[in-house]
């Protein structure tokens, strides 16, 4: 009896053992080999951070690189910052795209050229729309939460991204960037610089900034992306007067009113801040500058995950961006229409505007009338003459009709107040459908991803993440695909796929736990077997 039982402990501890001995499997920043880039530029390479407890339908959040710097780099950043330790938490998914090439001199972000400032046009920001549309569908991420954030080159990206795809974007934080589309102000794309910009110097009204903006995707009336802007008041790389321009640009693009509905100064680690926010017609901020007294290029707030994360919103679930939520989906303010007469209070004005910085390694007219926002009195389809047209790009404002036709006609109530040759007023444009970033497809039955089957089974899975040919059998520790390893993400023909940490490792996590579960069951038989002989 005493050998029988000896038997059953030794079955007993080697299960255990396998247990015990099964190594811990952290989620860390993989490359992509293959994201579908197409008609966009060589030299961009994608990262991704893949939490090991995915939430369902994640958000995305992109994280940009400054200039000379690289994704592994950022994500260094990104972790002191808490923002790393945010998406284990919440689950959310970060892309981080590089265009740090070794032995080159092209370490910045081109937010300069018509390509990158055009929807679609081909340049950097293209790319970095085509890895959120790549995560939305190997992930199942959600095309409706999708943010940005960046330092330095990568702030002027973010600004970018929030400009050229607000149909993608619902949000981004900045950290010493530049307006959107200043940066284009005498940029050389030898050296990657705007000197104009930088210094400071390139200065517009609000109804000039937000109408670059609008040129960037014309035709554009959905919802627009809310901004957080963040700088240093001594920074001697990129002026702080680009948060001033920022300002101004914003509060027009988002048909805000030029005073903030409040201002508070905050202590941040022992630094002070000036802080000024906007909020909508519903309540929610939707533009949040900070600046830093006596602060340098290198914000000590970079990537600060106390007040970044619940401004995107990214400490909240659900299937919809929280301000969509609470607001829905109209469209904000273009002011470009030509619209006849506007509404007594539909004036353009300036709006305070600016905005960030670029480099961290390198440390080296007038305002047309009716300026989209709400306080217009107009009819019930907006102000404006009686046929009065409204500017080729003009979205109008918060929740109005504005537009196109820019017609208030005759039940128009604005009383004498001119439109001008820019203004559209009336009660805000109309909020055109919501943007969705890319779809939501699983990208074919291909095995493989966190499901993917292998194992003692070896067949690839239907719920797998990566695409690839067909539902091949993935042997005994293969995670899916034809011949895949056992650490890809995709199916088909063995390619590394996203290479990504939601797949990795999970054949070797079930090989072990299949093989435990194999000695376990036996110990525990044997053991049930002798308790019944010695029962009889």
């Amino acid at each position: 009896m005493r050998n029988r039982l000896k038997g059953v402990s030794t079955l007993l501890a080697a299960a255990l053992g396998l247990l015990v001995a099964m190594p811990a499997w952290a989620a860390s920043l993989q490359q992509v080999s293959s994201w579908g880039a197409s008609g966009v530029p060589t030299y961009i390479a994608m990262y991704i951070y893949v939490p090991d407890k995915v939430a369902t339908n994640p958000p995305i959040l992109v994280v940009a690189h400054y200039c000379g710097g690289d994704a592994a780099g950022v994500f260094g950043e990104a972790q002191s910052g808490g923002i790393v330790a945010a998406a284990d938490k919440y689950g959310f998914i970060m892309v981080y795209p590089q265009n740090h090439l070794p032995g080159t001199t092209r370490n910045c972000w081109d937010v300069g050229s018509t390509a990158s400032l055009t929807h679609d046009g081909g340049g950097d920001t293209q790319a970095i729309a085509q890895m959120v549309k790549y995560t939305i569908t190997t992930y199942k991420a959600n095309a409706d939460r999708v943010y940005a954030t960046g330092t330095s080159s990568g702030a002027m990206m973010t600004e970018a991204l929030l400009a050229v795809y607000p149909d993608v974007f619902k949000a981004g934080s900045e950290f010493s960037g530049v307006p959107a589309g200043c940066w284009a102000d005498g940029y050389s794309s030898s050296n990657q610089w705007s000197g104009n910009c930088a210094g400071g110097k390139t200065t517009f009204t609000a109804q000039q900034w937000g109408d670059k903006v609008r040129a960037m995707y014309p035709g554009y009336s959905g919802h627009r992306p809310r901004v957080q802007l963040w700088h240093g008041a001594a920074d001697s790389t990129i002026s702080p007067n680009n948060q001033t321009e920022a300002i101004k640009e914003w509060t027009n693009v988002l048909g805000l009113d030029t005073n903030p509905t409040s201002t508070t100064t905050v202590s941040l680690n022992s630094h002070s801040w000036t802080r000024q926010s906007w909020q909508n017609a519903c309540g929610f901020t939707v533009l949040d500058a900070w600046l830093e007294a006596n602060g340098p290029h290198g914000t000590d707030a970079n990537f600060n995950a106390t007040y970044t994360i619940p401004f995107l919103g990214l400490d909240q679930t659900g299937a919809t961006d929280p301000e969509i939520t609470q607001c829905g989906s109209g469209g904000t303010g273009g002011s470009t229409g030509a619209g006849g007469t506007g509404g007594s209070s539909s004036t353009g004005g300036s709006s305070g505007g600016r905005d960030g910085s670029l480099d961290g390694a390198r440390d080296t007219g007038s305002d047309g009338v009716g300026d989209g926002r709400v306080a217009t009195t107009g009819g019930s389809v907006g102000s404006g003459g009686a046929t009065g047209a409204g500017g080729s790009v003009g979205t109008g404002g918060g929740s109005g009709s504005g537009g196109a036709q820019g017609g208030g006609g005759s039940q128009a109530t604005g009383g004498s107040g001119s439109g001008g040759n820019s203004g559209v007023g009336g009660g805000g444009g109309k909020g055109g459908a919501q943007g969705s970033g890319g779809s939501q497809g699983t990208g074919g039955s291909g095995s493989g991803g966190a499901l993917g089957s292998g194992g003692l089974t070896g067949s690839g899975g239907s719920t797998a993440n990566g695409g690839g040919a067909g539902n091949g059998s993935g042997g005994t520790s293969s995670t899916g695909g034809t011949s895949g390893g056992s650490t890809t993400t995709g199916g088909g023909s063995g390619t590394s796929g996203c290479g990504c940490t939601l797949g990795a490792g999970t054949s070797k996590k079930r090989d072990y736990l299949d093989a435990a579960a194999v000695v376990l069951g036996l110990g525990l038989l044997a053991l049930a077997r002798r308790r019944r002989r010695a029962a009889s």
